[in-house]
């Protein structure tokens, strides 16, 4: 049963830091894109960021472009989001998903598992 789960999420003062990760299992992660999107109170799941199978390239959210970054270990089987200079509009669930073989990176049907997400909260 194939697992995604996220971890890293809480509480940050605008401008701080926050590392996120997920750890998947029971799937062949080296051929797996992965994803991170997020979900606020009200709005629609928009991408974030994405990091490729294979040669592991990277694609962002104009949003986050410069404040993001996405890193895969393919040892672990793990794929983490180091997000800095947080701002209170990225409060939201954030969930990776995984698509196998996958380069449609920002659209999110194209993901075969999903994680069940974790809370970021950026206070003013």
């Amino acid at each position: 049963q194939v697992q995604l789960v996220e971890s890293g999420g809480g509480l940050v003062q605008a401008g701080g830091s926050l590392r996120l990760s997920c750890a998947a299992s029971s799937l062949p992660f080296s051929r797996y894109s992965m994803g991170w999107f997020r979900q606020a109170p009200g709005k629609e799941r928009e991408f974030v960021a994405a990091i490729s199978w294979g040669s592991g390239s990277t694609y962002y959210a104009d949003s986050v472009k410069g404040r993001f970054t996405i890193s895969r270990d393919n040892a672990k089987n793990t794929v983490d989001l180091q997000m800095n200079s947080l701002k209170p509009e990225d409060t939201a669930v954030y969930s990776c998903a995984a698509d196998f073989l996958g380069y449609n990176y920002h659209i999110a049907h194209s993901y075969d598992y999903w994680g069940q997400g974790t809370q970021v909260t950026v206070s003013s």
